[in-house]
């Protein structure tokens, strides 16, 4: 996630100081993503930095207001029109999980699998539910919407991912119990070869 590109979409619409920014992050996306304020602030000390925002005052209680530059204009505008690149995966904690139990003697991958399936379908009922009561069509509400549409995905193909894996592991486990016959040397070839 790119804390960055979100707190200067955010200052494009108004400026604004770190604390109101990590409330607007956290509201606009259903609190999924929960903001550390000092996470807030030093985004904003290296978009100062970097020439993407500039603190333009204080207000009244002696908030730092923040707003966006022209060059962080240009920056929104480009991270809005690329697509996110597939090429670094981000790191997923429970696949890394899974090929450590697979190599690490003495763990029973099964229950692993178990666990986190289990874990997991909680978590989709969960966000069917919220899903069911997030029916309003203003920004605020689609904008939940879609992030709950997306951890309902994310967490249907979780489930798939580790039906997979369970699959995967009965059939190595089979074929380590059953393995290949040896190939049978026929009587004639067997003399010829002597």
């Amino acid at each position: 996630m790119s804390v960055k590109h979100a707190l200067l979409a955010l200052l494009e619409q108004e400026p604004m100081y770190g604390y109101q920014l990590r409330v607007e992050f956290e509201q606009r996306t259903g609190t999924t993503w929960p903001l550390n304020v000092g996470q807030v602030y030093t985004t904003l000390s290296r978009l100062e930095r970097d020439g993407l925002a500039l603190g333009a005052g204080e207000d009244a209680e002696g908030h730092v207001i923040y707003r966006i530059t022209e060059a962080g204009r240009d920056e929104v505008a480009s991270w809005f029109t690329t697509p996110v690149a597939r090429t670094q995966p981000p790191r997923d904690e429970l696949a890394i999980k899974l090929a450590l139990a697979v190599t690490v003697p003495g763990v029973d991958v099964a229950t692993v699998i178990q666990q986190q399936r289990s874990a997991t379908m909680t978590a989709l009922q969960d966000y069917t539910r919220l899903k069911r009561q997030a029916t309003g069509t203003a920004p605020a509400e689609l904008a939940w919407s879609l992030v709950l549409d997306s951890l309902v995905f994310g967490a249907e193909a979780e489930v798939r991912w580790l039906d997979h894996c369970e699959a995967r592991l009965r059939r190595a486990a089979a074929e380590r119990v059953d393995p290949a016959p040896a190939a049978v040397v026929a009587p004639e070839a067997e003399r010829s070869t002597r």
